[in-house]
């Protein structure tokens, strides 16, 4: 782990950033739990918002997934270090993307 980290302050966003992806999920699974319009124009545009609102659920839980992993990472003390090669991940891509796993060469090669 490199040592400019502060694990503190980014455990603390990655927590953040479960609760916010925990009550996105239970907002999608919630509006999933509501009954459909009988009028069948409104149940074509229900399920048309349903389709986008699954896929806002999976992204949910591929981040979720993806954070908790971080999380993982900091525990093990490895976190900041790219999962595929070992190398330090750039300060400011883990700025940007805290459950960031790979370092941008290995992420670009991968295609994520």
């Amino acid at each position: 782990m490199t040592t400019s980290i502060d694990t503190h302050a980014v455990r603390a966003a990655l927590l953040s950033r479960l609760d916010a992806l925990g009550a996105r999920l239970d907002q999608v699974e919630q509006d999933f739990a509501q009954p459909h319009d009988p009028d069948s124009g409104e149940q074509a545009i229900e399920r048309e918002s349903e389709e986008a609102e699954e896929a806002i659920g999976d992204a949910a839980v591929a981040e979720i997934a993806a954070t908790r992993a971080a999380i993982a990472r900091l525990d093990a003390g490895s976190y900041g270090l790219c999962v595929s090669c070992g190398d330090p991940i750039a300060p400011a891509r883990l700025a940007a993307l805290p459950a960031a796993s790979q370092c941008i060469a290995c992420a670009r090669a991968a295609g994520s």
